[in-house]
Parts: C-alpha cells; structure tokens; sequence
C-alpha cells in the first residue's frame, strides 16, 4: 500500500502535539521581566521538547522518503512511535511545572527512550518491507546516532535521581547530536537519481 496517508497522519498528529505543548505555556500576569524569568523551566522543558519534536519530524519525513509502501506492520509500528511522541507535551509540561524535580525528569527520560526504541522499531518494520538492499538499509547503516540516543536515555534516567542537571544535560546533548544534520538519506536518494 502507498505511503501518503501514513505520511499525513503522522504530520498532523505531530503538529497536533507542538499546539498542545504550546497551548500549555502560560502568560504572566506580571509584565515584568522578572515575572518572565520565573517561568524559565517551563520555557526551556519546552524548547527541548520542541526540538526533539522537530528532530523526529525531520527525521520521519526523511526515513518515508526513503521507502516506496508500507505495510500493516509499518503502520502499527508508526502508530507505536506516535504513541510515545503524544506524551511528550505531559511529561515536558510535569518537568517544566516542577522545576525539573527528579521524577519528571526521569519520566522525560523514559518516554524519550521508549520514543527511541518505537522510532527503531519502524526503521526495522520499514527495512524488513523492502529488504536488507533498499534504499533505508543501505542509508541507515550502522546508526551511530540511533544507538547512542537510548544510551544516553538509560543513563539520563537514574541520573535523574542523582542530578538533574546531569540528566538535562544528556537530553540536551541527545538533541544537539542529532541537530547535526544527518544526510545519510539525502545521499543515497542521491545516488540514485
């Protein structure tokens, strides 16, 4: 079956996503800047999270181009990743809301990491649909970054409870290696026009 309609889907549900974060900013009733600097964890949770809603559509958009159809499999596997992507405004808002206090950042951390793993699962559903030689296989190869990223995750999790800031600061580092662009797709689907 064609790739459009999962492609859709998925764009709207995430763009569903970054409005219900946004719409969870809340405006100071004081005009002050002070008032403003009050709400630093609030607006910095949410510029992380949107970031890492940024990286996964990118990223998304460029592992479907990639690909020809998909599947049932491929479906629920993206419906997997979606899953875990629409809890990101509640764990990003508990985090924000309470200062990055060590359980919601280590609940950041877990809904991350199953993101990670649910992201895998459809590069691997997508890769079995086209074969160890399709364009994805061959684009993705040893996936540095991929195998990273849950890594860190594990590891931002129990540091939570240790520091937070050290679990922050492999969230931000988690996203800073994937802003990097990743042309990986881009030059395969080169090479081959």
């Amino acid at each position: 079956m064609g790739k459009g309609r999962v492609e859709a889907f998925s764009d709207g549900v995430l763009a569903i996503i970054i409005t219900i974060m946004v719409l969870e900013l809340r405006v100071p009733h004081d005009p002050s800047l002070a008032a403003l600097g009050q709400l630093w964890p609030v607006l910095a949770s949410y510029v992380l999270s949107f970031v890492y809603l940024g990286i996964y559509w990118n990223n998304h958009h460029h592992m479907f181009h990639a690909v020809k159809r998909v599947n049932g499999r491929v479906l629920w596997a993206n419906l997997h990743l979606l899953f875990w992507l629409s809890l990101v405004p509640f764990v990003t808002a508990w985090m924000g809301e309470n200062h990055f206090a060590t359980v919601p950042t280590a609940a950041y951390g877990a809904v991350m990491l199953m993101a990670a793993i649910a992201y895998w699962l459809l590069q691997q559903s997508l890769i079995k649909h086209d074969g160890n030689e399709s364009l994805l296989a061959v684009a993705v190869g040893s996936d540095f970054k991929g195998k990273l990223s849950p890594l860190a995750y594990l590891l931002a999790i129990p540091a939570a409870f240790v520091s937070r800031w050290l679990a922050g600061a492999l969230y931000v580092a988690v996203a800073l290696i994937w802003l990097v662009p990743d042309r990986r797709i881009e030059h395969v689907l080169e090479r081959e026009s």
